[in-house]
């Protein structure tokens, strides 16, 4: 029987992440680093993935830095171009970028409503397509999507309601799904993390409001949010080749939330 030593493992793999400038994108970027895979920073705020970069550096990782708006596909294109310049590959395509505007249906605005979804939709169909041409001449990759609980339901309560957030997070969940039966044969892995309440810069709101947070601790079954690095063990997971069978999966990272 043959055991893999290191079934985790990232090292070397050249990995893309989006909405790499704060939060979630900057932890996964700087936990990928820390476990030696050649990184690329993606997002708008060049000066933050930039500080990023050279502290990731300094740690002795590859890493580059890449100013992009997900939603264009001519930044798309540089971004890809980018890393293969740089790099001559793309094992992995982390899709993390994202907006939220709050609202109910009858007051969003509708040019929110079309920014969202081309941040949170499009750009992550975007990113996969541009990527993944490049990991079907590889014969090979992983593409990760970051989707949400709000993808499988209503974000009206506690969260204060996003017809736009909730609509985005569910069509990712359906491309992750869509995207895996279409490119499985080929190689490729496509997978999303649903994450619950996490402390991130969009939801800011939220967690400074006690009396909202004490409903949402309430309803989730081990009675508290999470913390950033409780994400660590499934993006690794699903990165590596310890899930090497698992293809058009939404694994919710959310305390219990959905189990209700």
């Amino acid at each position: 029987m043959q055991i893999s030593a290191e079934p985790f493992s990232v090292r070397e793999r050249v990995a893309i992440v989006t909405g790499a400038s704060t939060g979630l994108g900057a932890r996964f970027a700087t936990v990928l680093a820390a476990h030696g895979a050649r990184v690329v920073l993606a997002a708008r705020r060049t000066e933050r993935i930039d500080a990023l970069a050279e502290e990731l550096r300094k740690e002795g990782a590859d890493a580059l830095a890449v100013t992009c708006d997900v939603s264009d596909a001519a930044d798309v294109d540089r971004l890809v171009a980018k890393t293969f310049e740089t790099f001559g590959r793309i094992d992995l395509m982390i899709n993390n970028a994202g907006l939220w505007a709050g609202g109910f249906a009858q007051d969003e605005d509708l040019t929110e409503f079309r920014e969202v979804l081309e941040v949170n939709l499009t750009g992550t169909f975007l990113c996969s397509q541009k990527a993944g041409r490049g990991m079907l001449r590889q014969g090979s990759g992983v593409i990760i999507n970051i989707a949400s609980i709000w993808g499988s339901g209503s974000a009206s309560e506690p969260a204060g309601g996003s017809v736009s957030y909730a609509a985005s997070k569910a069509g990712v969940i359906n491309l992750t799904r869509e995207l895996a039966v279409q490119w499985g044969r080929s190689g490729i892995r496509v997978n999303a993390i649903a994450p619950g309440f996490f402390p991130t810069e969009i939801n800011v709101n939220l967690f400074s409001s006690e009396e909202r947070l004490a409903l949402i601790r309430q309803r989730i079954a081990m009675g508290r949010t999470g913390r950033p690095d409780e994400l660590d063990g499934v993006l690794l997971f699903l990165a590596s080749d310890a899930s090497s069978y698992v293809t058009g999966q939404t694994i919710f990272v959310d305390g219990g939330w959905s189990a209700y």
